[in-house]
Parts: C-alpha cells; sequence; structure tokens
C-alpha cells in the first residue's frame, strides 16, 4: 500500500488514524488469503464488528511510502478474535504495531455469536491440536 498526499498531516507524515485503516486493509487481506473475504462472510450471516483497537507507533511514515501490512492470529478463537498487525516500510523498518479484537455478529439480529464453524475450519491448517484446545 502506497501513502496519499490526503493521508499525511500537516507534519508531512502519516496522520496517525490512518493506521487504524491500514490495519483494515491488512485484516481483509488476511480474510481473503484464508478463504473467508468479507463479502463471503456478510453472505453466511456473519459480521466482525472491531471492539477494540491497540496500536503503538514505532517510526513515522510519509506520503510516497510504500506499506506492508502483517496480519496474523496467534490465539485460537472462541468468542472474540484477537488479531495482531505490523506495518512495515519499504525499508523493512517497523513503523507500527497493533493488536485488534473482533467480535462476530448475527448480521441481522446484531447479537453476538459463538465463531461460526465456517470461520473455524478455514483458520484451522494455521494451528496445531494443542493450540486449538487452549
Amino acid at each position: 500500500m502506497v501513502v496519499r498526499y490526503y493521508e499525511t498531516d500537516q507534519m508531512a507524515i502519516v496522520h496517525h488514524s490512518n493506521y487504524i485503516r491500514y490495519f483494515e486493509c491488512g485484516r481483509n487481506e488476511m480474510m481473503k488469503k484464508v478463504g473467508l473475504p468479507i463479502e463471503v462472510m456478510e453472505a453466511n450471516g456473519f459480521m466482525l464488528p472491531v471492539v477494540s483497537v491497540e496500536l503503538h507507533y514505532k517510526t513515522p511514515s510519509r506520503m510516497g511510502d510504500t506499506l506492508t501490512i502483517v496480519s496474523s492470529i496467534k490465539k485460537w478463537p472462541h468468542a472474540k478474535l484477537f488479531v495482531d498487525q505490523e506495518i512495515y516500510n519499504q525499508k523493512g523498518e517497523l513503523v507500527c504495531t497493533g493488536k485488534v479484537v473482533l467480535c462476530m455478529v448475527d448480521s441481522v439480529t446484531r447479537i453476538p455469536v459463538r465463531l461460526p464453524q465456517l470461520f473455524l475450519d478455514k483458520i484451522a491448517p494455521y494451528f496445531t491440536e494443542e493450540e486449538k484446545n487452549n
């Protein structure tokens, strides 16, 4: 992802609020790679709203920088999904780290539900049996 002019502030660095958007782009790509793009989740009646976001800024990004967003699920999800995220610039420098917590809700009632088997089946290959049982 290339940083655009409108994402920067008067100091010519990326405004801090944009990192939450970058995290979302990274999560969407992660979901596509495991075979569950947002459209599929929603077509199956589920949504993943954000419950909380934690960010730690390491070094500024500037217009024209190329950012790589790394998103991973390191803990087997039960009721909530914990996504660790990192952003690197084109030099390989760590720009930002963070954690995003999401919950699963029914798309009609908006009531929280357990993560559906469809979701768990798609991420299962990335976890050992021991990790799934903890």
